[in-house]
């Protein structure tokens, strides 16, 4: 059976308790005692955790690693859980979202390996292509400032708005210079935007969140991002200053293994894209 667990807020306190006694030191030393631990790494459920979960059950014990997944479903706790060293690492993310999280919350977490592409994509459950989309129609878009800015791009290349220039690496529904169809746009949590396709004529889905909720981006999709010169490659990260970790190493040459490319091509079939 896997071990996998949820994160409760007994874990965060425990974590921020021992911190003290965990972020102190570091050294060859250090990494040796490291090396036989298990290294506990939050994820969100789809597809993370479960690519974690195959490394843990097929590859792991061979490449001499302990793994333990805790699944969170937002895009905050696992960022906080790291940098207070209630998990090891986390992996869940896009490097600029990373990126966005330490300027605005003071934390100091790095990326150690570029893994996989998970597609923005149009859901609608009233149209089944962009442009039968109703005047006057709302759209639900991630209210994270990265993921926000992102997915009014992904709306500005399907023509359906045109960004005012300069904006685009910060835009929100204010950056929105022409707007056609007099789109209205609700902003709600990334981890929501699924729930809301019955309440708005059309939502744009991280990836992770479409696949959780049962859609497939690859079939589903009114419209889906394209992968060409695409920042947003999902990352293995883990708090300054234990990137050498000689866990993480294994568990990053494991995420970028011929084995977990060909699970991802196998299950995802085009939904999630290996990025190495």
């Amino acid at each position: 059976m896997r071990n996998t667990t949820k994160i409760t807020a007994a874990v965060l306190v425990t974590g921020a308790l021992t911190l003290g006694l965990t972020a102190c030191g570091s050294g060859s030393s250090d990494d040796k005692a490291k090396s036989t631990d298990t290294l506990v790494v939050a994820a969100t459920p789809v597809p993370h955790a479960e690519i974690l979960n195959y490394i843990k059950d097929h590859l792991a014990k061979k490449a001499g690693l302990k793994l333990e997944v805790k699944e969170f479903t937002d895009y905050v706790q696992p960022n906080t859980a790291t940098e207070d060293g209630s998990v090891d690492a986390n992996y869940f993310q896009t490097q600029p979202y990373l990126e966005d999280f330490n300027k605005k919350n003071s934390t100091h977490l790095a990326s150690v390996a570029t893994v996989h592409l998970e597609p923005l994509g149009l859901y609608s459950q009233k149209a089944k292509k962009v442009d039968e989309l109703k005047k006057g129609g709302t759209v639900a878009v991630p209210n994270d400032a990265d993921n926000e800015a992102r997915a009014l791009r992904f709306l500005a290349s399907t023509g359906l708005i045109t960004l005012k220039s300069g904006s685009e690496s910060t835009a929100t529904p204010q950056d929105i210079e022409k707007n056609p169809k007099d789109l209205q746009f609700k902003e709600i949590e990334a981890a929501q935007t699924p729930r809301s396709l019955q309440d708005v004529d059309a939502a744009v889905i991280n990836g992770n969140y479409a696949i959780g909720a049962g859609l497939s981006p690859a079939k589903d999709a009114l419209a889906l991002e394209s992968t060409k010169n695409n920042a947003y490659n999902n990352v293995l990260a883990v708090k300054q200053g234990n990137e050498n970790d000689p866990r993480v190493k294994k568990l990053a040459k494991l995420l970028t293994s011929p084995e977990v490319k060909k699970f991802i091509e196998d299950k995802y079939k085009g939904s999630v894209l290996p990025s190495f």
